[in-house]
């Protein structure tokens, strides 16, 4: 048997376990996505824009928020790299990014609103 580098061995097989263990700062980047995602509104608004392509003033009619509040949130869902914008004339219309990572956080929000509702949620408007 391989000797620990643990103060207590438990007979458990850690020592494989912690070759995988990611440094603090990757855990530190995905603290600060859930931070993000942390606001109902702002989980509310990336949920929205996982199923559609808006606007702001959709958005906020959606939401029921002005406008400078959405895009607040907007703001930082951007910054997160979570959603991504396109500009025609005058509007800007806003999607959720196409990135791997981004379907997998959506998939997660999809199966954590089927286990937190007790009954299938009902829709918003």
């Amino acid at each position: 048997m391989a000797e620990s580098r643990l103060p207590h061995d438990h007979g458990q097989p850690i020592e494989q376990k912690l070759e995988n263990l990611p440094d603090a700062a990757g855990f530190q980047m995905v603290a600060d996505l859930f931070k993000q995602l942390a606001d109902p509104t702002r989980l509310r608004i990336f949920w929205l824009l996982c199923h559609c392509e808006e606007c702001v003033i959709n958005i906020s009619s959606l939401v029921g928020m002005n406008s400078p509040a959405v895009s607040h949130h907007l703001k930082l869902l951007k910054s997160a790299g979570l959603i991504i914008s396109r500009r025609d004339g005058k509007e800007v219309y806003y999607k959720a990014a196409g990135t791997r990572q981004v379907q997998l956080l959506h998939g997660m929000i999809e199966a954590l609103m089927a286990i937190t509702c007790p009954a299938p949620c009902p829709p918003d408007r």
